[in-house]
Parts: C-alpha cells; structure tokens; sequence
C-alpha cells in the first residue's frame, strides 16, 4: 500500500513539474516571438519541413477519406432516396472536423516527430548548451521558427485536404455512382457554409501550434541519450494526438452552439 501510494504521489509531482515547464516554455516562445533578431532562415526551413514535407501524405489521405465517406454516405442515404446530400454531407463532414484533425494527425506523425527527434539529438549531444554559450537564446533559434511554421502550414494543409478529399467524393459519387454532377455541385454550394470553413482553418491552426509545441517541449527537455530520444519522440506523438482531439471537442463545442 505505501508503494502503491507512493508510486501515485511520484507520478503526481512528475506531472505538475512537467505541466509548469511546459507553460514556462510556452509564455518563453510567446515572449521572444517579437522580439528582434528574426530568424528569417530558420523559419522557411521549418515551414518547408513542416508543410511541404508533408503535402503528399495529406493529399492522399484527404483524396481516399473523401472518396470512402462518399461510399458510405451513399450507400445510408440510397436507403431514404436522397443521393444528392451526399456532397454536401462528406463537405461539411470535411470543413467542420475530417480536415483539420486528420491534417493535424498526418502532420504530428511526420514532422511533430521529427521536431522532437531533432531537438532531442540537439539536446543529448549538447548543441542546444552550445548555443546558450554563443549567446544564442535556443527558444528563439530553435522553437520559435517551427512553432510559427505549424501555425500557418497546417491551415494551408487542411484547405488542400478539404479539395482533395472533395475531389475525391465527387469521383466517387458523379462518375461511379452516377450522381448527376450539377445537383451535387448545386447541393455543395447551398449547405456548406463559409464560416465551416472558417472554422476548421482556426482548429487547424490551433491543432498546428499544439503539435510544433508538444514536439519542441519533448525534445528540448529530452535526456538519456538515444534511448531517451526515442522515448521523447513516441511520447511527443502520442501526446500531440491526445491534445488534438481533446482540443477538437472543446473547439467545437465553442464553434457550434
């Protein structure tokens, strides 16, 4: 039983340590966003890593998730006669939540990994405290760039999963289900809403900053050499998961009352 308490009290303080450094390097990252010198480089070499990088994964998911809730929001509404909200279903599905979500997964499972293998290589072979002995601030060198990188490619993301996965939903039901093409267009049009697509671009931007946060936190604060890399990474996309799709529900509890 004292194990058993102790144990719990251990994994108590680990996380409020964590939860304070964390929001310590959060408001640090804040704070040295605006402030002069810029790192002009650093941040084109992070959106091409974050966003670039990842366009194919993105385009082919977004392509074969509008293809396949086509197919299945065809095959719910045959029963009801109402072929024609396809389109406008898997849109919105696409706007609201698909879109920003899975670009957030995609994207955390390729670059937010890799922020926190890079970081985290930086960290056990001690060029991050190189950087401190050059004068060089580590939290506007290294985490600032890619953290602004996030912010802005995961909503460009998102926007071309959203095409793509609606290229996708119209092969699938004009050309193999032979939905008339000007009703599905028409149908389209008439349901989604800008402001779906409002939305899903500020949960993408969100989700974006919190998978570029998670994997800079992870790496940077990274120990024990390559073993402990691995660990940071597994835990960096895990967590980020995890923060995506609690932050999608309270989005949208926001967005959608």
């Amino acid at each position: 039983m004292r194990g058993f308490t102790e144990s719990i009290g251990r994994w108590v303080i680990q996380g409020t340590e964590g939860t304070g450094r964390a929001a310590m390097l959060c408001a640090e990252t804040l704070s040295w966003t605006f402030r002069p010198p810029y790192r002009i480089k650093q941040l084109f070499n992070a959106m091409e890593f974050v966003g670039v990088g990842s366009i194919f994964i993105v385009l082919l998911t977004g392509l074969f998730t509008g293809a396949v809730f086509a197919l299945q929001g065809a095959g719910a509404f045959r029963m009801f006669n109402a072929e024609s909200l396809v389109g406008p279903t898997v849109g919105i599905s696409l706007a609201r939540e698909l879109s920003p979500v899975l670009t957030g997964l995609m994207v955390t499972g390729r670059a937010g990994s890799g922020i926190a293998t890079e970081l985290g290589t930086m960290r056990v072979t001690e060029q991050i405290d190189a950087l401190y002995t050059m004068a060089v601030n580590p939290v506007q060198y290294l985490i600032v760039p890619r953290v602004i990188a996030g912010l802005v490619m995961v909503p460009l993301l998102s926007v071309l999963f959203t095409l793509v996965g609606m290229g996708g939903c119209y092969f699938v039901g004009v050309v193999l289900l032979n939905i008339d093409p000007g009703i599905f267009i028409s149908k389209v049009q008439w349901f989604v809403d800008p402001k779906d697509l409002i939305n899903g671009l500020v949960k993408a931007c969100a989700f974006g900053g919190i998978l570029t946060m998670v994997g800079c936190y992870k790496g940077f604060y990274a120990s024990g050499g390559a073993r402990g890399v691995g660990l940071a990474t597994t835990q960096s996309v895990v967590l980020s998961s995890v923060l995506i799709l609690v932050a999608d529900y309270f989005l949208t509890a926001m967005m959608f009352q």
